[in-house]
C-alpha cells in the first residue's frame, strides 16, 4: 500500500503543541480523568481496581453493550471497538475493498477516507459539497456517479469540516439507493448527537441498512480524545469478522484504561454532549458577531451541527494567511487546502473554552496587519 502524507496531520504536527491558541480544533473541551470520574459514584475506587492485562479483542462485552445504547436497534455483538477512529476507517477499507474497486466520497473530507482506497489501488470520486446549497449533496449527483465497479458510497454526517447535517429525507434516500444498488455505506457518524436542534439528529445508517457500517469515537461530541477508543457498528457480520480478524495486525486490543473511563463515559453520553453544546453554542455567537463585523474579510454557511466551521476569507491567500497568523499571533487556523479545498476557506473549531481569546487576538492581528480599520 502506497499512502501519501497525511497534510492535516501533518500541519497539526507543525504547529498544535507550540501555537497559544488552537482555533481549528476539531474536538470538544476536554476534561481530566478526575472530572470524568466524578460523573458516577465509586467510579474513581473502581479505577483505581482496573486489571492492566490485555483486553478482550472486540472490546469489552460492558463497553459494547453501553455503545449499543447509542443506536436503535445495534446489539452489543454488533459492536467492534478500536483505538480511535482513525484505525476503523483504515480496517473497514481493507475489509471490503480490493484493487480496481471505485468509491464514492463526500468532499471535502478528512484524507483518510479517501486516501486509503486509494493506497489499495481503487479508483476514487468525490461527491461534492456544494456551497451555495448550504454545503448539501446532490443526490441526482451520487446517482450519476456510480459505476459498474463501484463498492462503497462513504460519507460524513454531521460534517467535518461544513458542519452541514444531512436532511432526514436525503438520508433515508441515500441508504435506499445504497441498498438497491448493493453498495457499502461507510457512515462517519463522529459528531452524532452534537446537533444544535435534537429534532434534526438522523439516525445512525447501522440502524437503517443492513450493509451500513457506522463509525463512532468518544473524541468529538464527548470531548474525550485522550481516551483513543472508537467503533463500528454494523449488522453486516463478514464486514464484521473481516474488521475483527484484520484488528489482530493492528493494535489487537484496546488501553484497560481507556475501556474502563470510555463506558464511564458512555454511561453519561448526554450531560457530555450538553456541556460540550453549551460551549459551541456560545462560541458560535462570538464568532457571528466577529463575522458580522468583517463581512469584507470572512463569509460562510453557518454549522448546523458538530464543532467546527468551514468560513471562506475573502481578501488575499487562506494559506499564506494562517500561516502568517500562527507566527505572528499564535492563533492557528486550518487552512481549507488540507481537504483539497481550492476556495480560499479555512477551518475553525468551535468546541474550547478559550475560543473567545483566541478571536481578541485573532481581531488584533487583523487590526495591526491592516485587514481591517478599526470602523469596519
Amino acid at each position: 500500500m502506497n499512502l501519501t502524507p497525511f497534510k492535516l496531520e501533518r500541519y497539526f504536527a507543525k504547529y498544535e503543541f507550540t501555537a497559544e491558541f488552537l482555533l481549528c480544533s476539531s474536538d470538544c473541551e476536554a476534561m481530566s480523568v478526575a472530572d470524568l470520574l466524578a460523573f458516577e459514584e465509586g467510579a474513581a475506587e473502581k479505577f483505581q481496581n482496573v486489571w492492566l492485562g490485555y483486553t478482550e479483542s472486540l472490546g469489552s462485552p460492558s463497553l459494547r453493550k453501553e455503545i449499543s445504547r447509542i443506536y436503535s436497534t445495534i446489539q452489543p455483538e454488533d459492536v467492534l471497538t478500536f483505538s480511535g477512529a482513525e484505525e476503523a476507517i483504515f480496517l473497514f477499507m481493507q475489509a471490503v475493498l480490493r484493487e480496481g474497486d471505485h468509491v464514492i466520497v463526500h468532499t471535502p473530507h478528512y484524507q483518510s477516507l479517501s486516501e486509503v482506497a486509494k493506497g489499495l489501488g481503487c479508483e476514487v470520486s468525490p461527491w461534492t459539497a456544494c456551497e451555495e446549497n448550504g454545503w448539501a449533496l446532490d443526490l441526482d449527483e451520487l446517482r450519476r456517479l456510480v459505476r459498474p465497479s463501484t463498492k462503497a458510497i462513504v460519507i460524513n454526517t454531521p460534517h467535518n469540516p461544513t458542519g452541514y447535517l444531512m436532511s432526514r429525507a436525503d438520508f433515508d434516500a441515500l441508504n435506499r439507493f445504497a441498498l438497491e444498488n448493493n453498495l457499502f455505506l461507510f457512515s462517519d457518524e463522529v459528531y452524532r448527537e452534537s446537533e444544535y436542534d435534537p429534532a434534526a439528529r438522523l439516525p445512525s445508517a447501522s440502524d437503517l441498512n443492513e450493509n451500513a457500517v457506522s463509525l463512532g469515537v468518544t473524541s468529538k461530541t464527548y470531548g474525550l480524545a485522550g481516551l483513543r477508543v472508537g467503533w463500528i457498528a454494523t449488522k453486516n457480520r463478514k464486514v464484521y469478522e473481516k474488521m475483527a480478524s484484520l484488528k489482530d495486525y493492528t493494535t489487537i486490543c484496546n488501553s484497560a484504561p481507556s475501556e474502563f473511563l470510555a463506558e464511564v463515559a458512555l454511561r453519561h453520553r448526554h450531560q457530555l454532549a450538553e456541556r460540550n453544546l453549551d460551549i459551541i453554542k456560545s462560541n458560535l455567537a462570538v464568532i457571528d458577531d466577529l463575522f458580522a463585523r468583517h463581512p469584507s474579510l470572512f463569509a460562510w454557511v453557518r454549522p448546523q451541527a458538530g464543532s467546527m466551521g468551514f468560513p471562506k476569507l475573502l481578501k488575499g491567500d487562506v494559506e499564506a494567511f494562517c500561516d502568517d497568523l500562527v507566527k505572528k499571533a499564535g492563533v492557528l487556523l486550518l487552512p481549507g487546502t488540507m481537504y483539497d479545498d481550492t476556495g480560499n476557506h479555512f477551518r475553525v473549531g468551535l468546541g474550547r473554552k478559550n475560543l473567545p481569546q483566541a478571536v481578541e487576538r485573532l481581531e488584533e492581528y487583523l487590526l495591526n496587519r491592516k485587514f481591517v480599520n478599526r470602523k469596519s
